[in-house]
């Protein structure tokens, strides 16, 4: 049965990837995109909200859909500040996961860090972990953590450390398969497929899917 999906961060490296599988696939009839700036993408199953995501609760009636994919995230060279990133890479996340769980919807499905964790010294890795915690508490019916590894793929800022990484990381694919690739970085494309899939899956609670695991279902024939 044909479902709807809502997705925010439409406009991210993964973001963009995500709404193409959704609007092209078959496994929805309406995708709701929330977004702060308009796509200028045209079709018929595209709902397109510009939203204020600083009170997302006047859109609750949007998240009565079964799939919700979370694909916000900014850097501290967007944000400025802890405090704004935290705003837009917490806070934001968990008031969607809220609105979900009150409307009823069945799959959360929430793109994290491979290094989240709530004890980190590290600020970024605290907050992811601290992110997770957070709409676990809500006990979704269904939640998926998604944990990539470097993302690979055309971004629309530069940034000097993962531009690097990206460097060494195509270096080693001369030698290496992207399969064996997948736990150092991961493209794009493949972490996108891989969450289109996973919420496809009939399954309940929380599982957490590692960027190696992502890459195996990208590439999994339906």
């Amino acid at each position: 049965m044909p479902k709807t999906a809502v997705i925010a961060g439409a406009t991210g490296l993964v973001g963009r990837e995500l709404l193409q599988l959704l609007l092209n696939g078959n496994a929805y009839e309406k995708v709701v995109a929330l977004v702060r700036r308009p796509l200028e993408i045209q079709d018929d199953k595209l709902i397109e909200v510009v939203c204020d995501f600083n009170n997302l609760h006047a859109y609750e009636d949007l998240f009565s859909a079964e799939d919700i994919f979370c694909c916000l995230g900014t850097t501290i060279k967007k944000a400025k500040t802890q405090e704004a990133m935290y705003k837009i890479d917490v806070e934001y996340p968990v008031a969607m996961a809220k609105l979900a769980h009150k409307q009823g919807a069945q799959h959360f499905i929430l793109i994290s860090s491979m290094n989240a964790n709530p004890n980190s010294k590290i600020f970024y890795s605290r907050m992811k972990g601290e992110l997770e915690q957070k709409i676990k508490k809500l006990d979704l019916p269904a939640f998926s953590i998604i944990h990539p590894a470097l993302l690979v793929g055309e971004r629309e800022e530069f940034r000097l450390g993962e531009g690097a990484a990206i460097t060494v990381y195509n270096l080693l694919s001369k030698m290496f398969s992207s399969s064996k690739l997948s736990s150092i970085g991961i493209k794009a494309h493949n972490v996108a497929m891989a969450m289109y899939k996973i919420a496809q899956l009939d399954r309940n609670g929380v599982k957490t899917y590692s960027s190696q695991e992502l890459y195996k279902l990208s590439m999994k024939n339906n």
